[in-house]
């Protein structure tokens, strides 16, 4: 950390804490097919999950809120509603404003990601 460069992210409110995400209660989300299971915690406005997605899961709409994604573990495919495909693999990530892309999601194999938005 570089105290000397001025800060891109404004993140306020949030004392220092870690996270034990298996003990985060889980939350099921249907998709068009497929289930997503998220676990998620909320600091000072920033929502972070930690989301697995079943094998066969395909979104049930187009998202255009903006997210920061790390695939752990598996392979999530993004379409974007402009024609564009994207997979991301363990290690790989993607950035999206708001409303500059809407996306889609699908997993043949199923995928565990990190997510902040």
């Amino acid at each position: 950390c570089n105290a000397q460069r001025r800060p891109i992210m404004r993140m306020s409110d949030i004392p220092f804490n870690t996270t034990d995400w298996s003990q985060v209660e889980s939350t099921e989300h249907k998709g068009e097919t497929g289930v997503a299971h998220w676990r998620t915690r909320e600091f000072g406005g920033i929502r972070v999950r930690m989301v697995e997605y079943s094998a066969g899961y395909l979104a049930d709409h187009w998202c255009r809120k903006g997210h920061i994604i790390l695939c752990l573990e598996g392979e999530l495919r993004t379409d974007l509603e402009d024609g564009r495909t994207f997979l991301l693999k363990p290690g790989t990530s993607y950035q999206v404003a708001d409303e500059d892309g809407a996306h889609r999601s699908h997993t043949s194999t199923g995928a565990k990601l990190f997510i902040v938005d």
